[in-house]
């Protein structure tokens, strides 16, 4: 949904013949719709196989995240990346960073860059699903040097069982206008240079398990603790 204007909206394009054709839509239904602002609860005037019209009833209620998170996801096969997207946004991530580790496999970065509108689409739908109201922001895939220069009040390198577990390092106290980002690694693991880089950065080395995790697994569990923390 692109904008409500005057009391109005407009669905266009796949999402638009899905309503219609799949779902069969009719004017009259109650739906709620997001221009990626705010949502509202509206009904539909318009119903047609390629444009469907929602006229607007009233605002509903969305809470707003507790932590804003960024997540610093290294590439792994596209299957595993694209449900580590769908569970990010699921647990609040307001952006989404790929990027190649040494154990990245080739050609993945120069792959992610046409996997940018399939990422987004995937964040949007998962973001309706779980009734939030902003999908988060997919960036361009960048290799670690840049990643770990990426901007937080805490940032979390995630590591295996040598390393404190998050819980145990997350501050007493827990601003509500905090920003976070986790920097999740690859199958495999990260090397050794990689580990020292980012402490040189200053990244906290943490653990989520005295188990080895997948990699999507590590970065859900990861933005889960996170976000529990700041709401309790």
């Amino acid at each position: 949904m692109d904008a409500i204007r005057d009391g109005m909206a407009e669905l266009r394009g796949e999402e638009a013949r899905h309503l219609s054709r799949v779902l069969r839509a009719v004017p009259g239904q109650q739906y709620e719709i997001s221009d990626n602002r705010s949502a509202w609860l509206a009904e539909i005037a318009e119903a047609h196989s390629g444009r469907v019209v929602f006229r607007v009833l009233e605002p509903v209620y969305t809470p707003a995240m507790p932590l804003e998170i960024t997540l610093c996801a290294a590439l792994i096969q596209f299957a595993h990346f694209e449900w580590m997207i769908e569970k990010a946004t699921e647990l609040g991530a307001g952006r989404i960073l790929p990027v190649e580790a040494a154990r990245s496999e080739k050609g993945l970065l120069e792959a992610s860059r046409k996997r940018t509108e399939r990422w987004t689409r995937i964040a949007r739908e998962a973001s309706q699903q779980c009734r939030r109201v902003s999908a988060p922001e997919i960036l361009p895939a960048v290799r670690l040097d840049r990643a770990i220069a990426t901007d937080a009040g805490y940032r979390y390198f995630l590591e295996e069982g040598s390393a404190p577990p998050l819980l145990r390092v997350l501050p007493a106290v827990r601003p509500a206008d905090a920003h976070a980002a986790v920097l999740a690694g690859p199958e495999g693991g990260w090397t050794d240079a990689e580990r020292q880089l980012a402490a040189a950065a200053g990244w906290q080395g943490v653990s989520l398990s005295p188990l080895v995790l997948r990699a999507e697994t590590a970065a859900a569990a990861a933005l889960a603790v996170l976000t529990g923390a700041w709401m309790a």
